[in-house]
């Protein structure tokens, strides 16, 4: 396969990523974090004029640089994401209680994305060093 072949088609398969990623956003059922990771990895490998555009986006950038450079999650966001999950998650079982087997899968999904949005590294604020600086200077 030529490079130009690979790279169109790691062009193609991020763009297909980041659309799924961005369904995700709104579907609480699927996940957002591993196609935007899948997105970047296809990304920097096809074009890093897509890779810089996505990590550098300004709705999911800093998302991903943050996961990507291990920075972790907000607190408050790791706590939204986690009910915004299980909200999803009872919807679908209701939905689908009778079929015990969906039921399971759909457990194990919840609890395998909890247990890792839980273990990810909590994200400290960071300081607005401008402000900081101009309440140094008035109270000196």
């Amino acid at each position: 396969m030529s490079d130009k072949v690979k790279r169109y088609l790691f062009i193609t398969l991020g763009t297909v990523f980041v659309v799924i990623g961005m369904i995700g956003i709104f579907v609480p059922v699927l996940p957002t974090t591993p196609f935007l990771l899948l997105a970047a990895f296809f990304y920097l490998r096809g074009s890093k004029r897509f890779y810089d555009w996505l990590i550098n986006n300004k709705v999911c950038g800093s998302y991903i640089r943050n996961y990507i450079e291990g920075r972790g999650m907000p607190l408050r966001v790791k706590i939204f994401t986690i009910a915004l999950l299980w909200t999803g998650i009872g919807i679908s079982i209701w939905l689908t209680y009778p079929n015990l087997i969906v039921l399971i899968i759909l457990l194990l999904v919840a609890i395998g994305v909890t247990l890792h949005i839980a273990l990810l590294k909590v994200k400290k604020r960071q300081q607005n060093t401008c402000t900081d600086n101009e309440n140094r200077n008035k109270e000196n």
